[in-house]
């Protein structure tokens, strides 16, 4: 019995850091999913002439789609799912992104390619937070991390 409440104990002294650390799994496994997919829409764009676009139409927490346009008829490539207590937001408050046939992104389908940031963070917490995390996509589709939403450099 009090080998049980000895270890009672030290779990519940244990639980916050581990809620923390899984917090900062979620957003690390998020932004490497939403990594993957940028550098897969770009080699896509590239090998098929543009016409790729990174969609998240319901919010970038609800996941998120690359997709390909030919005429009129648009389809699917890779569909990422709902990321769970992880809030998403993207720089531009876009949730499109083109990517033309030379792999740079925009934000606007043909626009002038141009630097997107995308900050992900715990559900209920702020970009300052310890498990925050910012992809800074140059122009040129160079992809890179900041901790704790800092500035892109």
């Amino acid at each position: 019995m009090v080998v049980v409440a000895i270890l009672a104990i030290l779990t519940a002294l244990a639980a916050p850091s581990f809620t923390r650390l899984a917090e900062r799994w979620r957003v690390r496994s998020a932004a490497e999913d939403l990594t993957s997919a940028l550098y897969y829409a770009r080699s896509e764009a590239i090998k098929r002439g543009g016409g790729v676009a990174i969609d998240a139409a319901s919010g970038w927490e609800q996941g998120w789609k690359v997709t390909y346009t030919q005429g009129a008829t648009t389809t699917d490539l890779q569909v990422s799912p709902t990321t769970p207590k992880v809030s998403v937001t993207q720089s531009g408050g876009v949730n499109k992104l083109y990517i033309d046939r030379w792999g740079l992104l925009s934000e606007t389908s043909g626009g002038v390619p141009s630097a997107i940031n995308i900050l992900l963070y715990p559900v209920g917490k702020t970009v300052t937070d310890d498990g925050a995390i910012r992809l800074c996509v140059s122009a040129g589709g160079r992809i890179s991390q900041t901790r704790q939403g800092a500035a892109c450099s």
